[in-house]
């Protein structure tokens, strides 16, 4: 018996994804497990595994924007007969047709004129994807008023974004820019998704706090970890998310994430770790990091970044944290402030070490100095609260044996 293929929800919140291309072509043989098509979310783009074995009878959906619970293509038996159209969505509703159907006994009406751009509607409810309603419904605009560039019409998130910046989709005759001087991206899901939480971010009411510690003893660290663990490659951001676990631990107020009318505070401390991926930053969680041995972080953290550049991460990594640690020391940067990463409420932004003279007990040192700093939601964290944190985690990070 076939088997329908649809789009799986693959997170909290998830409504609609992008098929970006079948990784099977029809008539080929599938085994459940295995990689059947790519699914950009607002998340992640993840390679989506088959539920069943068989053939890949019928690809209903190529590609494109679909919303949860649709069926996009039958596995079954070879030779097994498939309707044209698949059952549609989890609603219920059949999938809309490619071409509008006329009746047998009714004449084609000529068309005397053009027709004006309006969104499509079926029995007065206007066709958009579940993704394009909630961002006209957090933004406040009218679906009616826009054109819809989706199959038969239908409004997606893309053309909301649009219709917000005041442009339409771009007309068939509008001149192409000339070749070499200017190039057009368009967005991908992910980047999207970027853009509108961090312009999110950057309205929560924020404040910054920094400290420079010495990090001989967490750099002593890293080369004795690396000597007793040859085989795992040990970076000082796998000590910090280890000593920044405990201190989250210790200061219980801070491994938080605010829910608009309540703080939601978590009985583990999982770390995510701001990673840039050719498809945009990501930030996987290293859960329980407060269990785990620096080792063993290294281990997690080494499979997810890796997994993060080969756009293999799964939305399920990406969910659930904690607190954030974003490291651009590697890059020569000394200092900077990091961006919320809502919902939770604390980001650590972390510098280069550098070799600094310092005064101490009347002589001149010099001391490799790490520049670390803290932004807090002033919403769910008081200054009082991040600056005990973050004393806690430089003496964490001074002498690590204490977190340890």
């Amino acid at each position: 018996m076939a088997t329908e293929v649809k789009l799986p929800r693959l997170g909290q919140g998830m409504e609609s994804g992008t098929i970006v291309k079948w990784l099977k072509a029809e008539g080929e043989p599938v085994q459940k497990g295995e990689p059947l098509y790519e699914l950009d979310t607002d998340k992640v783009t993840q390679e989506v595994e088959a539920e069943a074995s068989g053939v890949l009878l019928k690809i209903a959906v190529r590609e494109g924007e679909v919303e949860v619970g649709r069926t996009i293509g039958v596995i079954g038996e070879e030779g097994e007969a498939v309707a044209d159209a698949p059952s549609g969505d989890a609603n219920g509703d059949a999938p809309a047709q490619e071409k509008d159907e006329k009746p047998a006994t009714e004449p084609p009406k000529p068309q005397a004129e053009p027709e004006q751009p309006a969104a499509a509607a079926t029995n007065g409810r206007v066709k958009a994807s579940p993704l394009a309603r909630r961002i006209a419904r957090e933004r406040g605009i009218e679906l009616s008023a826009i054109s819809g560039t989706g199959p038969d019409g239908r409004i997606v998130a893309e053309d909301v974004e649009k219709a917000q910046a005041g442009t339409s989709a771009p007309a068939a005759a509008a001149a192409a820019p000339p070749s070499g001087e200017v190039e057009s991206r368009p967005l991908s899901n992910v980047r999207k998704t970027i853009a509108r939480r961090l312009t999110q971010a950057w309205t929560v009411p924020a404040f910054q706090l920094t400290v420079s510690a010495d990090m001989t003893r967490a750099n002593e660290l890293v080369q004795r970890q690396r000597e007793l663990n040859p085989d795992v490659r040990i970076t000082l951001t796998d000590v910090l998310t280890k000593v920044s676990a405990h201190a989250l631990m210790r200061h219980r107020d801070m491994n938080v994430q605010f829910a608009d009318d309540s703080l939601l505070v978590f009985p583990s401390a999982d770390v995510g770790i701001a990673v840039a991926a050719p498809q945009g930053l990501v930030v996987p969680v290293v859960r329980g990091a407060e269990r785990l041995t620096i080792a063993q972080i290294a281990e997690v953290r080494a499979d997810l970044v890796g997994r993060a550049r080969d756009a293999k991460l799964r939305a399920e990594d990406l969910e659930g944290g904690t607190f954030t640690i974003s490291n651009l020391g590697m890059y020569d940067i000394d200092q900077f402030i990091a961006v919320l990463n809502p919902p939770q409420a604390s980001i650590l932004a972390v510098g280069s070490t550098r070799d600094q003279v310092v005064p101490r007990d009347g002589d001149l040192l010099v001391l490799p100095l790490m520049t670390m700093t803290l932004t807090c939601d002033h919403r769910a964290v008081d200054g009082a609260t991040g600056a005990e944190f973050l004393k806690t985690l430089k003496a964490f990070v001074e002498d690590p044996g204490l977190a340890l």
